[in-house]
């Protein structure tokens, strides 16, 4: 093929390869439509990748001139192992997604008419835009607002209707990937709809649970601070008991994330602490081996942490500073310095001599002065000769510490 001299305006002009789907911008430039779909949808950018200039409406004209013509060089080139180019299948219309959302409002077409969606969300990016663009996301969103768990749950009993239309919906709104614009919308200025998911997460199914979560997780981080600060301790309750449950491994992920990113905004690290999470990620943090898991779960902890109540959960449990200290040095240097983060946190405030004889058996007191041997980061290193300078009358002299990290105690 690299012998064989193909027209350049055969060629998507960000792929560099030839266009099986050509389409047509509004500033005139033609790109294969799977090239200019990741370009304007997934990587969330407005201008024309050629001319620079701003696209202010993304629709796509398909130009089938040039595919024609391609496709006619592609079978005159077929003896030099050109493939020929099939022809695309048209992307949908509002006037369908319009009629499959009228369709669905009746009970006995629904699942049905959910699972067309589902199909079409699944196909391409454009699809997905014209379903946003079609007021699909309304019509699925009222559906889970308005779902009867309690009859739902009857329903299942007849095993012709084990499928949950709320199920189906969550499964689509999550697989639409919405625009920031689309996730601003379903938020709402009251945040209703993360009521409703509260409640999907409360009372639906595992699958639904799921979905409930990997869709709050993009709405919360467009979430304005002032959203952010009036969640419901109900929330916190519910993403505890998903990191419980661990339904799945990509749910538990995103619930990580999630509290990562909400944990430390108002009185959300006191909610947090108050409705169980420092046991549930101790229990996490002595079970996973995962580098990037074992960072988000000591992020999340050492936020809690901030608290006088999370400080308290986490002495409360008996492996609480063995599960933190255990992971310094082993895991990454982000770890490292989440987990001394903790130590600080908890030496600073909660120095019971206890607390202090048990750090001391438990080889914190040692691992800390290794810390001070070893590259780790500067900042870790300071707050490992903090911890140490805290409470030197205690440990300095401790016949705990080894002698060939005695030299590296602080003075």
């Amino acid at each position: 093929m690299d012998e064989i001299d193909v027209p350049p305006f055969f060629l998507c002009p960000i792929s560099l390869e030839i266009m099986k789907d050509p389409v047509t911008v509004l500033t005139g430039i033609t790109y294969d439509r799977e090239s200019i779909e990741k370009w304007l949808f997934s990587g969330k950018n407005t201008t024309c990748p050629v001319t620079k200039q701003v696209i202010a409406d993304s629709e796509l004209t398909p130009n089938h001139t040039l595919r024609r013509l391609i496709q006619s060089w592609c079978m005159l080139n077929a003896s030099n192992g050109i493939e020929r180019i099939p022809t695309p299948k048209p992307p949908i219309s509002k006037a369908q997604i319009t009629k499959l959302l009228n369709d669905a409002k009746s009970p006995q077409q629904q699942i049905k008419c959910l699972r067309r969606l589902q199909s079409m969300a699944s196909e391409n990016a454009t699809n997905k835009r014209c379903m946003e663009s079609s007021c699909a996301v309304e019509f699925l969103a009222s559906i889970v607002s308005h779902t009867d768990f309690t009859a739902a749950e009857e329903s299942l009993d007849n095993e012709f209707e084990s499928i949950r239309p709320t199920d189906v919906a969550l499964s689509i709104l999550y697989n639409l990937q919405l625009s920031e614009a689309a996730l601003k919308n379903l938020m709402g200025k009251n945040g209703d709809f993360i009521l409703s998911l509260t409640r999907v997460m409360q009372r639906g199914s595992y699958e639904s649970r799921a979905y409930a979560v990997l869709l709050l997780k993009p709405m919360l981080e467009i979430a304005d601070p002032m959203q952010l600060i009036s969640l419901r301790p109900e929330l916190f309750v519910e993403l505890i008991q998903v990191l419980r449950d661990q339904i799945s491994q990509q749910a538990s992920k995103a619930t990580l994330q999630l509290l990562v990113s909400i944990c430390p905004w108002g009185r959300n690290k006191i909610k947090a602490a108050e409705v169980g999470a420092v046991p549930v990620l101790i229990d996490l943090l002595l079970d996973s081996s995962e580098r990037r898991a074992c960072e988000m779960i000591l992020t999340v902890l050492d936020a809690v942490c901030g608290c006088a109540e999370g400080r308290s959960e986490l002495l409360r449990h008996g492996a609480g500073l063995a599960a933190v200290s255990k992971k310094i040095l082993r895991v990454s240097q982000v770890a490292s310095e989440r987990a001394v983060r903790i130590l600080l946190s908890i030496s600073k405030f909660c120095a019971t001599t206890t607390v202090l004889q048990e750090m001391l058996q438990l080889g914190v007191v040692a691992k800390l002065c290794l810390m001070l041997q070893l590259d780790c980061g500067f900042k870790t290193k300071e707050r490992a000769r903090e911890v140490l300078k805290l409470h030197a009358r205690v440990w300095k002299n401790s016949p705990c510490i080894p002698s060939n990290l005695l030299s590296s105690y602080p003075v």
